[in-house]
């Protein structure tokens, strides 16, 4: 490789440019991918519903900065069972502050993700004295999309996979990348796929909704939609799910959570809107006794 030249590695791309190297790293780009298509669908949404399309551009620097925040502020103080393996817990972190902002060594969680995406949004809605609630219901969308694209990431980077299976579909490991107990096996159940089909179906939900039903809806309600249907998904695929969260006596801690958020969405979502189920229950009924 001169010093112009590009090597396409097994993770990424390094360019030499002056006897200086740089690497672009395909996780990286397939996340920004991701990223930048969730701001091009928000840009669309909110066009059609006759606002300033540049408004979703604007806010991506401030959701993905806090939403890298987040991911690895969740990462530090959630680590999974193959990270404490590595003797990499949450003091290991605290008393190695440099590893902390060591992203390419691994560790960003979608739930701290979602978290800090969702602050990052409403700071910029603040500052630009826009609403919180239509604003994240713009970007409910383009959030399950993102999370479609970007979970191919994981593909790339041999992880987020589960049981092993003898399934024709089952994905082959590299013996490096099999965690503690599971070295002789060889494939396993993509979850990194399973995932990407699911939120990929969430797109379409959430797509339907914001044509069909966002009149009847209050701000933020297809983000609540989002909110039950991601953390219902990911409360199942974390049955298959070998590298997880610990928590107490052994429980799951990401799929605990998921079921909590479910949950409360779905009660928020029903409280917000019983008067008007209520009011199209009369309805009918006023309705089914004049015929």
């Amino acid at each position: 490789m001169d010093q112009f030249g590009v090597d396409f590695q097994s993770l990424g791309v390094q360019f030499t440019v002056l006897g200086f190297s740089f690497t672009f790293r395909y996780y990286g780009m397939i996340l920004m991918t991701g990223a930048v298509a969730a701001a091009f669908l928000a840009s669309r949404l909110l066009k059609s519903d006759r606002k300033d399309p540049d408004i979703a551009w604007d806010g991506l620097i401030w959701v993905l900065v806090f939403g890298v925040l987040g991911a690895r502020i969740y990462h530090i103080f959630t680590p999974s069972i193959s990270t404490v393996e590595q003797g990499k817990d949450v003091a290991f972190f605290l008393t190695h502050p440099l590893e902390i902002i060591n992203i390419p060594a691994g560790g960003l969680g979608i739930p701290g993700a979602i978290l800090g995406g969702v602050f990052g949004a409403y700071l910029f809605a603040r500052r630009r004295k826009i609403s919180f609630g239509a604003l994240i219901d713009a970007a409910a969308p383009g959030l399950a999309l993102a999370q479609a694209i970007g979970r191919w990431g994981n593909f790339v980077n041999q992880e987020l996979y589960g049981l092993p299976t003898t399934l024709p579909w089952g994905i082959r490991i590299d013996p490096r990348n099999r965690l503690t107990g599971f070295e002789s096996f060889e494939r396993f159940h993509p979850l990194f796929f399973y995932e990407s089909i699911l939120n990929f179906i969430n797109f379409l939900i959430l797509i339907w909704f914001w044509r069909n039903k966002r009149d009847r809806l209050k701000d933020g309600d297809i983000f609540l939609i989002y909110l039950v249907l991601y953390p219902l998904q990911r409360f199942l695929l974390e049955f298959l799910r070998l590298d997880y969260v610990e928590f107490v006596l052994g429980t799951n801690l990401n799929q605990l959570l998921a079921l909590g958020v479910a949950l409360a969405a779905g009660i928020t979502l029903y409280v917000r809107n019983r008067p008007t189920l209520e009011k199209e229950r009369k309805r009918r009924r006023s309705s089914r006794r004049r015929t």
